[in-house]
């Protein structure tokens, strides 16, 4: 039988028998290759290392992301872009991303991950940093360049939570995931900042888009030097299958792919400025450089929530499991329930009193995060090691097609259909954008109920990867 360390690229290998496989968090011990030098049981520093550098390269991949959410209206006042047109903009992000995360799955299960890691951070820093340079004439260059960011963001997000998958076991795991997957806020809470503060500062949107390039730079860095060629796969010897392979067995899988999601957090900004200005609090934006002071508040919200939230997930799964089995799904499912009636009451009252808009926002974010590991770590232990990177791919092409990839462009285009029906107003522009988004709240109930789904299938799935 071929030594399964010795090739991480290679498409098949033998399986080894039955009492020599240990899958995902039910593992217990490793089959020890000639490159592994420490005991699974005991973590040694440097995994700890090699975690952090994954999660400051995290940081920096969602603050990419939230950059242009946080001057939103700057870039819709600057290429003179409709509702629509604004909401294409991150769905042509979204498409790219998710169209591209299959592709880095599979190699990512079949070929070196610290170069495709590498490449990817390299690719979408150099783009950022290209993309502010970009004048109001050339706008389709603008949107061309998101496309790209978002391809260069899938490399690292189907790949990366599987290296720490690899390093650590069932306990250590879902801390290690909590707190890569806790940066998720953080980062998006500070491109908001970021991005509104480069433009308060400078009074030029374009800078917005040449800090992170910078942090890239050095994530670039540390991956090369602290992150080895090769991190063993815990059961390397299990082969990689073929896409339509892994999509068979998830398809038979009815739960744990279909989560229905979809970003509203990206234009709450826009809705409570809207507020803001019918209410008679703020003046309309019709200077230069946007006021930012709902670009600030909205990026403390996301980190202080999002840490609050994935930390509480995270423990809840941790206590709530050796009570119940089902116990993950059913807290993504009361957190989707609970954001989703959050994220309603706060569009209702949003005209009359913006500080209860907020609050309820913040409950939102908070329950909307606390799903974000919990959801990651089912899918690492009802899949096998060998297939990990594929399926956080399908996960991510699913989610997206049925969430944020389309609905930025859907709110606009529903927005601006209401407001083709009514003469143009301050009062009409809030409305139209309000009513627009009740459609995100009920598609987070449906998210809910897909959860609740999973949870009849949840430990058939679980006991069939181990038996794999």
């Amino acid at each position: 039988m071929q030594n399964p360390s010795a090739h991480e690229n290679t498409d098949l290998q033998p399986q080894p028998p039955p009492e020599e496989q240990n899958y995902g968090a039910t593992a217990t011990h490793v089959r020890q290759g000639p490159f592994v030098s420490v005991s699974r049981n005991d973590p040694a520093k440097r995994d700890y290392l090699i975690a952090a550098v994954l999660c400051y390269a995290n940081l920096i991949n969602f603050m990419d992301w939230f950059i242009v959410p946080g001057i939103l209206l700057d870039l819709q006042k600057s290429f003179e872009l409709s509702d629509g047109d604004t909401g294409l903009l991150q769905t042509v992000f979204i498409l790219c991303y998710m169209l591209a995360a299959p592709i880095f799955g599979y190699l990512g299960d079949r070929y070196n991950r610290k170069i495709i890691l590498g490449a990817g951070i390299f690719f979408w820093s150099g783009v950022t940093l290209g993309s502010s340079f970009i004048s109001e004439l050339y706008y389709w260059i603008f949107f061309l360049s998101r496309g790209l960011v978002g391809i260069g963001t899938a490399s690292y997000s189907t790949i990366a939570p599987t290296i720490i998958a690899d390093l650590f076991e069932e306990g250590r795991r879902t801390t290690m995931l909590s707190i890569f997957y806790i940066f998720i806020p953080v980062g998006s809470g500070l491109g908001y900042v970021l991005a509104a503060g480069m433009a308060d500062i400078t009074g030029d949107w374009h800078w917005a888009f040449r800090i992170t390039p910078c942090m890239g730079g050095l994530a670039l860095v540390l991956l090369i030097l602290l992150v080895p060629r090769r991190t063993q796969r815990r059961t390397a010897p299990h082969r990689a299958l073929s896409i339509s392979g892994t999509i068979r067995v998830a398809a038979e899988k009815p739960g744990v792919q279909r989560t229905a999601k979809t970003t509203w957090c990206q234009d709450v900004i826009s809705l409570a400025k809207k507020a803001q200005v019918v209410q008679g609090i703020v003046s309309p934006c019709l200077q230069e450089s946007c006021n930012s002071s709902n670009s600030l508040i909205f990026g403390g919200i996301t980190i202080g929530m999002g840490i609050l939230g994935v930390i509480t997930g995270a423990e809840a799964a941790r206590r709530l499991r050796k009570i119940n089995n089902k116990a993950d799904p059913l807290i993504c499912a009361t957190s989707m329930f609970v954001s989703a009636l959050c994220l309603y009451i706060a569009l209702m009252v949003a005209q009359t009193n913006i500080l209860s808009t907020f609050i309820f926002i913040a409950f939102g974010e908070l329950f909307l995060s606390v799903n974000w590991a919990v959801v990651t770590d089912i899918l690492l232990y009802v899949v096998t090691p060998r297939r990990q990177s594929t399926a956080i791919a399908l996960q991510i092409l699913v989610s997206h097609l049925l969430g944020d990839a389309g609905s930025p462009y859907l709110i606009g285009i529903i927005s601006n259909a209401i407001q083709a029906k009514n003469a143009y107003s301050f009062q009409w522009s809030f409305w139209s954008m309000q009513y627009s988004f009740i459609v995100c709240a009920f598609v987070g109930v449906f998210g809910g109920g897909f959860f609740l789904l999973t949870s009849f299938y949840i430990e058939e799935d679980r006991k069939e990867a181990e038996r794999l």
